[in-house]
């Protein structure tokens, strides 16, 4: 079986000299951070792109594929239909073809219960310009008529998307360092570089760069950084398992899940495939002194997270990773520049067997690739994407609690503007950072 194929054994494909000066620094080569950077550099910005790896090696590659309004929180709708439509003009512009259909979403329900849930989040989202539906048990079988099972009835969204993610975002950075972006792979922001009380730059493994203003969206290391300066945030992350079929029939052409099985069709002929919505928990330092938040979270749903003791070393939230360190040594982030976790053996197990059982005349078909990633979340399950109000001059996009890749343009942009000071044109006070800390009740997103 092929394993994942970003590494650092890849050779860099973007190695821009490293400016004294900028205007805005991006930290992060993922979908959030070249996206900013593309709207940044439109607007006028002289930009640096800093990635301590490689360009979407870490979640941005490995998440599902899938570009989706369906099942988001309400708040987040709006900038998910935005999301959409940058996609199409962005694909345009890049000129490569990374997969990007409109083939729908398909939330497929066995049990009365599950039909509720999507009756109820449908209900709520009526009036949001979305295209959803609820489809019969007659209509999912005649949409799906190879399958094997019987549903009681789904949730679709026929104006949804899909696009493969290990093609997309390293098209999106091709098309940035071509409107002029400065892409740095392989150097990493040690410590923000703060004068007076505000940003001044950053302090990279490589040298200072002074810059008005950072976009930090990090990801899962995001939290890290934040609380290297003081900040603390609750963020976490959750290991995501999945894997892709050999080519094979094609079953159904868009994106699909029950509880047991998510699947996507490919560019290149096969599925990816994933183990339903359940998720692997390290438990860490930084995830146990946050364990109020997310005890919630992790009541409403404990058979969907596999609780391990420890993440392995060098992970953000490991035991041993330092907490502090200075400017002149090595830091968490060189130790670790490509996040790489392990996938769930007994959950990989299970992917084909899943997969056949639903759709039991593909025969011998069998699991080419597997990999897994570090899915950045917040207890809440929405993003953060706002100033940092300790530090002005500092705009912060993570917590997208596996929303980015979909999302990510739309988030992108929207940083961007908070950058450049701006109107988002969305209300972002469902994504506000003070909302850990102004004493508001925690609203949970839906878990759909």
């Amino acid at each position: 079986m092929q394993e994942f194929p970003f590494s650092m054994n890849n050779p860099a494909e973007h190695r821009a000299d490293l400016p004294q000066a900028v205007d805005c620094v991006v930290i992060g080569g993922g979908v959030i951070g070249v996206s900013a950077a593309i709207f940044l550099a439109r607007a006028g910005q002289k930009v640096l792109l800093l990635e301590k790896g490689r360009i979407a090696a870490e979640q941005s590659s490995r998440n599902w594929g899938w570009i989706r309004a369906q099942g988001r929180d309400m708040a987040e709708i709006p900038v998910a239909l935005e999301a959409r439509g940058l996609w199409r003009d962005l694909v345009a512009d890049c000129g490569e073809d990374f997969g990007l259909a409109e083939t729908g979403t398909l939330y497929l329900a066995q049990k009365p219960m599950e039909l509720a849930g999507y009756e109820a989040w449908l209900a709520e989202a009526a009036g949001l310009g979305l295209d959803s539906q609820m489809l019969s048990a007659a209509e999912v079988a005649a949409m799906l008529p190879d399958a094997g099972v019987r549903w009681a009835g789904a949730l679709w969204t026929p104006s949804d998307m899909r696009a493969e993610p290990t093609l997309a975002v390293p098209a999106l950075a091709r098309l940035a360092a071509r409107e002029g972006v400065a892409i740095r792979e392989g150097c990493a922001v040690r410590l923000l570089d703060v004068a007076d009380g505000r940003i001044a730059g950053v302090i990279t493994e490589d040298g200072p760069v002074r810059a008005e203003n950072v976009l930090l969206a990090g990801g899962a290391w995001s939290s890290l950084l934040l609380s290297r300066h003081g900040i603390d945030i609750p963020q976490s992350s959750v290991l995501s398992t999945a894997g892709r079929s050999a080519p094979c029939a094609d079953v159904f052409d868009g994106c699909a899940a029950d509880q047991r099985l998510a699947f996507r069709r490919r560019l290149d002929g096969g599925y990816t495939l994933a183990p339903g919505f359940r998720h692997g928990v390290y438990l860490g330092p930084d995830l146990i002194r946050h364990l109020r938040w997310y005890w919630p979270m992790f009541m409403k749903n404990p058979l969907g997270h596999r609780v391990r003791p420890a993440a392995p070393h060098g992970f953000p939230d490991a035991w041993g990773t330092p907490r502090r360190w200075q400017a002149g040594e090595v830091s968490p982030f060189e130790r670790m520049r490509v996040l790489n976790p392990a996938p769930v053996k007994p959950w990989l197990a299970g992917l084909m067997r899943d997969f056949r059982r639903n759709f039991p005349g593909l025969g011998p078909v069998g699991l080419a690739q597997s990999w897994a990633g570090m899915i950045d979340v917040m207890p809440d399950a929405v993003p953060v994407v706002d100033h940092v109000a300790e530090l002005p001059g500092l705009v912060l996009a993570t917590g997208m609690s596996g929303h980015g890749f979909g999302i990510g343009p739309g988030f992108g942009r929207i940083a961007a503007d908070l950058v450049l000071g701006r109107a988002p044109g969305h209300d972002l006070r469902r994504f506000r950072l003070s909302r850990f800390s102004d004493g508001s009740p925690l609203v949970h997103g839906p878990e759909i």
